[in-house]
């Protein structure tokens, strides 16, 4: 794993980038040489249930897609015309996604960054550069940073985080049709009240994650 540390002698001129430009973090790697740079996210730490799923997006350098913003910051149905539109105009999109057996196995934070490194194997073509939302770094040899809020701050990484998100969403929908006493659908998963009450009543489900608080 390569840290951004590693890299710092590339950029000698390096300071925060002005928080207008979405695609200020690309250009500096574009200035360093790099032509490939995948946004990297994830969607589904802080669930009761479910899979974390991440992203990987090689968005064409300088192409503005109106609309795409960190996800969080969007309704579901801007998030869902958003990923539609990453998908078609994108260089390359890849999903990791890692079970709830896996986080219950491990921890959340290994199964998110096992998340990543899942989507940033798959893309094709392979990426030459990282950005990364978050403090961590994905288990890859690849270079890379990682930026804290980087889905506000970089549109690569904002794409991610959409296509984590709508694809993570999507799966959370398919299981309500397995276990609807849960309200899946409505809750994503998430720590709900009524989400609290249905584990209580019901007890946890074969995709609940057993070592988080509020199911255990």
């Amino acid at each position: 794993m390569i840290n951004f540390d590693d890299n710092l002698p590339l950029f000698p001129e390096l300071t925060l980038p002005p928080e207008t430009d979405p695609f200020s973090h690309e250009s500096i790697a574009c200035k360093a040489g790099y032509r490939l740079i995948a946004g990297v996210d994830e969607a589904g730490r802080g669930p009761l249930a479910g899979p974390v799923v991440a992203a990987a997006v090689i968005i064409p350098f300088g192409e503005i897609i109106e609309g795409v913003k960190d996800s969080k910051k969007m309704t579901e149905k801007t998030r869902d015309n958003a990923f539609s539109v990453i998908n078609q105009r994108a260089i390359a999109v890849s999903i990791g996604l890692v079970s709830h057996r896996f986080i219950d196995e491990h921890n959340i934070l290994q199964a998110s960054l096992e998340a990543m490194k899942r989507a940033v194997l798959s893309l094709y073509p392979a990426p030459d550069y990282l950005l990364v939302d978050g403090i961590h770094t994905v288990p890859v040899s690849i270079h890379q940073r990682s930026i804290i809020k980087g889905d506000q701050q970089s549109l690569s990484i904002s794409a991610a985080s959409i296509i984590a998100k709508v694809y993570r969403d999507r799966v959370m929908i398919s299981h309500h049709e397995q276990f609807p006493e849960y309200e899946l659908k409505k809750n994503k998963g998430y720590g709900t009240k009524m989400h609290m009450e249905a584990i209580k009543r019901y007890g946890a489900s074969p995709i609940h994650r057993l070592t988080f608080k509020g199911v255990y």
